[in-house]
């Protein structure tokens, strides 16, 4: 499932919860997809409390508590790391992160905890959500089969990486944009993990977020770029971004692209998406007004001139998510969407 439909479950599932009707929900996938960001994105986005519980670090005695005596009773105290509406808010998230990693004897004392939202005496408080996160069995991590009775106890979704979620969170989180026109043109290049081989660095959405830090922090020192980039996504990604950020330099005058000037258009399809990619954060950066909208219907008129239609198609859409609103009052979307309608209908299927 792509990111941006399990973020739009886990928030009906956050909003569920005050109301009695949260299910507690299991992400999984390969490592670095982004299942933790989610998450985290989601409770700062809701402004709620997010207590990240690591199953794997703990002993079953650590979610049951220390156990004291109260005259001819024995009573239990209640692990601080567990969720408490005075101390953490009357809404928020317990997020079981890695519990694929734990060991059956510390997540079968999770069971009532996540079924039945206690633990003996304790009762998780209303308007908290129970999300947990796992790498599946194959992808060579620490990982244990999970229990029927867990997994049974939980909602089921795969995270796969897709490359126009990304690209939006990538422009949202102002990474490096030649990097975004990179993964453009290189999609496959995205996600590209294979449990068989043991590689320490490989192309995922959480490394190239590392390689973009390297861009920045080894800008000046060009001598050292290139084997930080490897250190992040591994030597063959590294060295096609390396490449590709050579000819990045070669774009044409994007100011006036977007003050509607010119309208020209490189040769090479790599600088085509560079040019995308560009374009998208120089227009996201200004601020809402008329000056924007022009900007906006500037680069309407610039994607109906690029010779790849379907270049123009991810351009106006990338365009339109990094804004975070729809382009359909701008001025000549309507005869640029008439002249790609059965790509925008294809694509619409697709999604």
């Amino acid at each position: 499932m792509r990111p941006s439909h399990v973020e739009a479950i886990l928030a009906s599932e956050l909003r569920a919860a005050a109301g009695g009707q949260h299910t507690p929900v299991m992400l999984w996938g390969a490592p670095g997809v982004g299942k933790s960001r989610i998450v985290a994105a989601l409770a700062a986005a809701e402004g709620v409390a997010l207590l990240d519980v690591r199953l794997a670090q703990m002993e079953p005695s650590d979610l049951r508590g220390i156990p004291f005596r109260d005259g001819e009773h024995v009573q239990w105290s209640v692990p601080a790391l567990l969720p408490d509406a005075g101390r953490h808010g009357a809404r928020g998230i317990l997020f079981l992160d890695e519990i694929s990693s734990a060991p059956p004897s510390v997540t079968a004392a999770a069971y009532q905890l996540i079924l039945d939202r206690r633990l003996g005496e304790y009762r998780v408080p209303e308007g908290w959500a129970i999300f947990a996160a796992g790498n599946r069995h194959g992808d060579r991590g620490v990982t244990y089969q999970m229990a029927a009775p867990l997994a049974n106890r939980f909602t089921h979704y795969e995270l796969e990486p897709h490359l126009d979620d990304w690209a939006a969170w990538a422009h949202r989180a102002d990474l490096d944009e030649g990097l975004i026109a990179f993964l453009r043109f290189r999609p496959d290049l995205l996600f590209d993990f294979d449990p068989a081989r043991q590689r320490a660095a490989f192309p995922s959405p959480r490394s190239w977020e590392f390689a973009h830090r390297a861009l920045a922090k080894y800008a000046a020192r060009r001598d050292l770029l290139p084997d930080a980039l490897a250190a992040c996504v591994g030597q063959p990604a590294a060295l096609a971004l390396a490449a590709y950020l050579e000819h990045v330099g070669r774009l044409p005058d994007l100011g006036a692209i977007v003050a509607g000037r010119s309208f020209e258009v490189p040769q090479g399809v790599d600088l085509q998406y560079a040019v995308a990619a560009a374009l998208v954060r120089r227009v996201s950066r200004q601020p809402r007004g008329e000056a924007r909208r022009r900007a906006c219907a500037n680069v309407l008129a610039y994607a109906a001139r690029l010779p790849q239609r379907e270049l123009g198609v991810m351009l106006v859409a990338d365009l339109s998510r990094a804004l975070d609103e729809p382009l359909y009052d701008v001025e000549g979307f309507d005869a640029w969407a008439a002249a790609v309608s059965d790509l925008i209908g294809t694509a619409r299927a697709a999604a």
